[in-house]
């Protein structure tokens, strides 16, 4: 049925052959199979939550009236270009929410705001006291309370 290999050469050459084209068929259909099972798949990026729940907002509005606005660390990366200020003005819980970046609006991202305690105000990278309200206000960021139970920040953009 097989050919014996009589040459020393037909020896050493055959088998390595057959081992190359053997892997070289492996790696052919793996690589089928991989193109077709990622193919049918939808290619959407998403890296994390569109929303962040704040919390109560009951809660949330006595914290501030209380403390001040709520400074919160990026919540996209850790570049902390996307870090925002919640503040909430008026009686009313369900009402008067507002949403800020994190350095003033007339500065760059880089420009970072500390809260001062106790206060509506912040200091900036120049040590400017600003008040909330010269906060840089975000297009991809909104407050929005659902129900009228729950604070959320809405990080699509429109």
């Amino acid at each position: 049925m097989f050919k014996r290999l009589r040459s020393p050469l037909a020896r050493a050459v055959v088998p390595l052959a057959a081992g190359l084209a053997f892997f070289a068929v492996l790696f052919g259909v793996t690589w089928l199979f991989a193109d077709r099972a990622t193919d049918n798949r939808k290619r959407e990026v998403r890296s994390g939550d569109y929303t962040f729940r704040v919390g109560p907002v009951d809660d949330i509005a006595e914290i501030i009236e209380r403390d001040g606005p709520i400074l919160y660390p990026d919540l996209r990366d850790t570049t902390y270009q996307r870090s925002v200020v919640v503040d909430h003005t008026g009686d009313d819980p369900s009402r008067g929410w507002q949403v800020y970046y994190a350095y003033p609006a007339d500065r760059s991202p880089e420009c970072l705001v500390t809260h001062i305690e106790g206060t509506r105000d912040f200091v900036d990278c120049e040590d400017r006291t600003l008040p909330v309200e010269e906060l840089h206000r975000p297009v991809d960021a909104r407050p929005v309370v659902e129900n009228r139970v729950s604070l959320l920040i809405d990080l699509r953009a429109p």
